[in-house]
């Protein structure tokens, strides 16, 4: 049995759902968990085109493959896809940034969101998250920047310049509002992109069902002002660049269990909102 045909065992899944449920997609002839409605390629493309897959196979040719969706939908992989193991795995780059907010906060989140995708997907993943700085000559690297903390944050007209290049070039921003953020990354939006504005994203994204359903949105994690819980975006070219997590912290969810206290079902959900961006960032980043 190849390596790509072992990917089809079904069994993989099991892992995806605390009950192992599994049921055929509705499209193909993939198994699936039994919380999803259809695998995350046909889901995609019923709602997209065809442009996931694309990427998805230049991603597979830079090492970058999300695996967990040639399980899903095997068909699309006409080879294997070995290589992009043997490259080093992209993780996720907490964003170091200026201006007296804890950009630190959460320590214990990002090495939690990394340990649920090793053991929920096949994607390659780092074995532990980086500290970037927006100016940094490898900022390409990763395809997932995460940027969170309290008080304010300032960018210099160098890290605008690099961060606006890397998102226009396909990179992704995921910006976590960890409750006093908000105004100074709005502030800093505007002289990213002085023509865009943070959008609602729209419920039926891929982000918000790639892998978990979430039909009515981003989670809400913590009380904050008691608001509900946005999904904001900023969109290039039709995709989405920045994802602007606000009135949810999901950091605080990825968190070890004893920091906050959350009851498991209000981590489990910070956790699978973390897999879909996660996946989301590497889908829509091109090869390198």
């Amino acid at each position: 049995m190849s390596r790509l045909e072992s990917r089809r065992n079904p069994s993989i899944f099991a892992s995806l759902t605390r009950e192992g449920d599994l049921k055929p997609c509705k499209y193909c002839e993939s198994h699936i968990p039994d919380h999803s409605r259809h695998c995350p390629h046909c889901r995609v493309r019923q709602r997209r085109g065809n442009w996931f897959p694309q990427a998805l196979l230049v991603a597979a040719s830079a090492g970058v493959a999300g695996a967990v969706l040639a399980e899903g939908c095997p068909a699309l992989f006409a080879r294997d896809v070995q290589s992009a193991r043997a490259t080093a795995a992209p993780t996720i780059a907490r964003v170091h940034y200026e201006g007296g907010g804890d950009w630190y906060a959460n320590p214990s989140s990002l090495p939690n969101l990394l340990e649920a995708l090793r053991e929920r997907t096949a994607v390659p993943v780092g074995a532990r998250p980086v500290e970037v700085r927006l100016s940094d000559p490898d900022l390409s690297d990763y395809p997932y920047l995460y940027l969170t903390g309290h008080g304010d944050m300032r960018l210099s007209e160098v890290e605008l310049r690099d961060l606006r290049a890397h998102l226009q070039a396909g990179g992704f921003l995921h910006a976590d509002d960890n409750y006093g953020l908000d105004e100074s990354f709005r502030r800093e939006m505007r002289r990213l992109f002085p023509e865009r504005e943070l959008v609602e994203v729209p419920t039926d994204h891929p982000v918000y069902d790639l892998l978990y359903d979430f039909p009515d949105g981003l989670p809400k994690i913590h009380e904050h002002d008691g608001l509900p819980a946005q999904g904001l975006g900023i969109f290039l070219d039709g995709r989405l660049a920045v994802f602007y997590s606000y009135q949810s912290d999901l950091g605080d969810g990825w968190e070890d269990p004893a920091v906050h206290g959350d009851p498991p079902e209000v981590r489990e959900q910070a956790l699978r909102m973390g897999v879909n961006l996660y996946l989301y960032a590497l889908s829509s980043t091109p090869a390198r």
